[in-house]
């Protein structure tokens, strides 16, 4: 039971004793004692004052007696107000760093047969284009979830759905058809997916021309636009493509296998992977069979031109379109049938959408049509909606070129980590290969932390400059006193010192050595929380204070020339723990961290 639950329990029993009153875990408010106040843990009292019949001052003081009599953890309380401030026993925080130092998997919860089974879905690329630095957000956001429901003790699947049909693909197949000369990724030297994005761009540009030239024929704005013929062979070659056209489904597979590739690179990087990949091309018919199904069970309803409806009024929404006239599918048809082709393949219990908040509307649509058509988890999907990213220059779009591309993104923060850290000597005494390998670890980890810091559902500004820095809220910081942590411990054992901690020892810690154990102790809240709110941001903010207050106590305190030996050990097991929660609250985000640096 935790230090929390049982002061609780004391309080209650304490009202119940001094005025006869039956309260709850609800009512009894516990926080953190403020930095300028003596004690541990502080007791909002005013709830109580009424059942007491007297001032939130005097019922305070009454029921801080009343604990320091019959709790032993309790070794003193003082009173401001209606906050009553409760001292614990020292002893306490030894007792618990001992069980935080005993338990390697400290913060994790193993999942069991009866385990819910958690589905999440997040990357959704196209295969007209590389992943982007919109992307990245996506993917640290979605593969850090997962670690999160892992550590709560779920069963996980992580999924990703491919868009790899429609209009866009088509516009990079023509434009390589028209331009390409036969190039290839092996001839260019290109990443696959780089290839195909140039087409994609390469396709905007001369349509644009073509707007231009149909205009100053006298041709419309919005005319010029549907007569390009640019646009009219592309959506040719997309009428093909759903007929089954031989030569444009070959085509097609070969320049999506070039993407696939360049994918599988970038999310190598990236750190993040899948347990199914689904494909638009394979769920699209599956939406529509479900579609038709809806329709014969009087769910949706045909209008007179064919097209396909659901009628959402009643559920405070509006009507939707789910087959067109010429009975192509739209967006919604699509998810439709990945939800039946997941729901075949796993015993899903949740499903979670790592999804855009531009798309706020439409999950809201699929979780009314999905428990409609049935799936149990339909109604409570959920639609983990997060803010755009931009860099400070502004917007990106992927038609013009002007998008930030991961791989570059990676490349560059690679390199101003091995800048940054051999200017501050962080490199000194390392071999080619560890020097790399820090470097990689550095700049993988300022990227996924700047990102993963910040509220999902707010838009952010990444700022490659600011995220490498070895002080204040970045990954680097954080990386860097895990590996001071650890170079600690490793003179510690060179010198052969004791670093088991005595849990009955009569020490006498400081504010900050107790500080740092409530904070270790709140580890596995934290990760609840993380999972509650679906909130990766969580655990990044709690690792970062744990690794300023750290800091502070290693400025303020002598570990290794610390003479008494008892509290020598503790503070070893006090530093050895914070170095575990550390890597392991990282490695809840995705982020791996240096021995040494």
């Amino acid at each position: 039971m935790s230090i929390e639950a049982k002061i609780t329990q004391a309080v209650i029993t304490a009202v119940k004793e001094l005025y006869g009153a039956d309260t709850d875990a609800k009512t009894v408010q516990l926080q953190k004692t403020k930095k300028e106040f003596e004690g541990d843990l502080t007791v909002v009292v005013f709830p109580f004052a009424k059942a007491a019949r007297k001032g939130p001052e005097q019922a305070a003081n009454e029921i801080g007696e009343y604990l320091k009599a019959n709790e032993p953890l309790i070794t003193s309380f003082n009173v401001i107000k209606g906050f009553l401030n409760l001292s614990i026993a020292q002893n306490y925080w030894l007792q618990t760093l001992a069980a935080i130092n005993a338990n390697d998997t400290f913060g994790r919860a193993n999942a069991t047969e009866e385990s819910p089974l958690v589905m999440i879905e997040y990357s959704s690329p196209n295969t007209n284009k590389p992943l982007h630095l919109g992307h990245i957000r996506n993917n640290l956001l979605g593969f850090s979830l997962g670690e999160i429901v892992k550590a709560n003790g779920q069963k996980l699947v992580k999924t990703n759905i491919v868009n790899d049909r429609g209009i866009h693909i088509c516009k990079s197949m023509l434009a390589w058809q028209k331009f390409g000369n036969g190039e290839t990724p092996a001839s260019s030297g290109k990443k696959g997916d780089h290839l195909v994005g140039d087409y994609y761009v390469k396709f905007d540009q001369e349509y644009k021309a073509q707007i231009k030239e149909l205009m100053g024929q006298g041709q419309s704005e919005e005319d010029a636009k549907r007569n390009a013929p640019m646009i009219v062979e592309a959506q040719e070659m997309l009428r093909k493509w759903e007929a089954g056209d031989e030569e444009v489904r070959n085509l097609w597979k070969t320049m999506n296998g070039w993407v696939y590739s360049g994918f599988d690179e970038t999310y190598k990087k990236m750190g993040v992977d899948f347990d199914k990949i689904y494909y638009e091309s394979q769920t699209y018919l599956e939406g529509k069979s479900k579609v038709e199904e809806g329709l014969a069970k009087g769910v949706f309803y045909r209008r007179e031109d064919g097209s396909v409806w659901a009628d959402l009024t009643n559920d405070g929404l509006d009507e939707k379109l789910l087959l067109r006239a010429d009975g192509t599918s739209v967006y919604m048809t699509q998810d439709i049938g990945t939800a039946k082709l997941r729901f075949d393949d796993f015993p899903i219990d949740k499903m979670v959408y790592v999804v855009g908040n531009e798309q706020n509307y439409h999950f809201q649509v699929l979780s009314i049509l999905l428990d409609k058509l049935g799936f149990k988890w339909g109604k409570d999907l959920v639609h983990f909606s997060y803010g755009m990213v931009e860099l400070p220059e502004g917007k990106m779009k992927s038609r013009e070129g002007t998008v930030v591309d991961a791989d570059d993104l990676i490349e560059e923060m690679v390199g101003t980590a091995r800048e940054t850290s051999q200017e501050l000597g962080k490199l000194d005494g390392c071999t080619e290969e560890e020097a790399e390998n820090i470097a990689r670890m550095v700049g993988l980890g300022a990227l996924k932390y700047f990102i993963l810091k910040v509220d999902p559902r707010k838009n952010m500004t990444f700022n490659p400059k600011e995220s490498i820095d070895f002080n204040g809220n970045t990954g680097p910081f954080i990386q860097y006193t895990h590996a001071r942590i650890k170079s600690v411990l490793r003179k510690a054992a060179d010198m052969q010192l004791a670093a088991v901690v005595d849990a009955d020892a009569a020490l006498n810690l400081s504010e900050k050595e107790i500080s740092l154990v409530q904070m270790l102790a709140d580890f596995p809240n934290v990760v609840k929380e993380a999972g509650d709110e679906y909130s990766p941001a969580v655990v990044a903010n709690y690792v970062y204070d744990l690794a300023k207050e750290y800091n502070q106590f290693y400025h303020d305190h002598s570990i290794l020339k610390e003479e008494n030996e008892q509290l020598r050990a503790f503070r070893l097991t006090l530093s050895r723990n914070i170095a575990k929660v550390i890597k392991t609250g990282m490695s809840l985000l995705g982020i791996e961290v240096p021995e040494r640096m």
